[in-house]
């Protein structure tokens, strides 16, 4: 009898010397697992970025010039970042149902007056504003195919609202490159249109040129978008890309686009971007 409870004992014992280091084991990676989520949960993933394009001076215009932008972008740390296009507006993403993510979207529209042409002698200027609304997108085919829309509103001086439409197509090419295309279509209501393209009686008779002209709503353009992105390591990419857009309907018939602009409106642009992290 008292073999067998010593050796029951002594292999007590052992069993408790190999248990209880491996429960602290599991007990401290448990732990630091949970410092690890609620670190992420505190930390962004922030991309500021430069661009500089070339393209026309306002909507409409035959006339090119330089402008610059900033971009921003974010993410939670531990979030997969999900490929975009160069014409993407700022959004954040606070819905996903059935694979279609939705949520606010701001964006930033150009102006236009007699300073970039001199042929815009007496027609009202039209100051650039930025515009907020909502957007959704749906990947038909993750990380690839992307369908997506945006609609904005300008949030002051009545410039109207936006409509846009995009299909993507995203490519990695080995490790460092991502190539995407696809075709645009943007819309606009009759308050844009007036605005961006319409000529009052007035306006016509101090410009002398140009006809009056009374813009309405509906499809504004058609075009196609490509861009090609070069990850230079992980906080450093630049991104170059091509966006094409065709005025069609009222945008191209308006004196503004035919007598003394173009309808065939075509940027090039470049990026640099900028990646770190912010915890709060």
């Amino acid at each position: 009898m008292f073999s067998v409870k010593t050796s029951f004992f002594a292999r007590f014992l052992a069993l408790a010397a190999m248990v209880l280091p491996a429960a602290s084991m599991i007990t401290a990676f448990s732990a630091l697992a949970q410092e690890a989520a609620k670190s992420a949960s505190n930390t962004w993933v922030v991309t500021l970025g430069g661009t500089v394009e070339y393209g026309p001076s306002y909507e409409g215009s035959k006339h090119l010039s330089f402008s610059g932008m900033p971009s921003f972008d974010f993410h939670r740390l531990g979030e997969t970042p999900e490929y975009s296009a160069p014409d993407d507006n700022i959004d954040y993403s606070l819905f996903d149902v059935g694979g279609i993510e939705a949520g606010p979207v701001v964006g930033l529209r150009g102006g236009r007056s007699a300073f970039d042409d001199s042929d815009l002698n007496g027609l009202h200027r039209v100051h650039w504003n930025f515009d907020a609304g909502a957007f959704a997108q749906y990947w038909p085919m993750e990380n690839q195919l992307r369908l997506r829309a945006e609609m904005r509103q300008a949030l002051w001086g009545g410039d109207g609202l936006l409509a846009d439409l995009s299909l993507d197509w995203f490519q990695p090419v080995g490790d460092r490159w991502l190539l995407s295309a696809g075709p645009r279509m943007s819309l606009a209501n009759s308050t844009y249109m007036r605005n961006n393209f319409g000529i009052s009686e007035s306006e016509a008779a101090k410009n002398g040129h140009l006809d009056a002209f009374d813009a309405n709503g509906g499809l504004k353009s058609v075009g196609f978008t490509v861009a090609a992105t070069y990850t230079i390591s992980p906080a450093w990419s630049v991104q170059v890309y091509n966006k094409y857009n065709r005025l069609v309907s009222d945008a191209a018939d308006s004196p503004i686009t035919s007598q003394i602009g173009s309808p065939n409106q075509n940027i090039i642009g470049f990026t640099l971007n900028r990646t770190f992290d912010v915890r709060f």
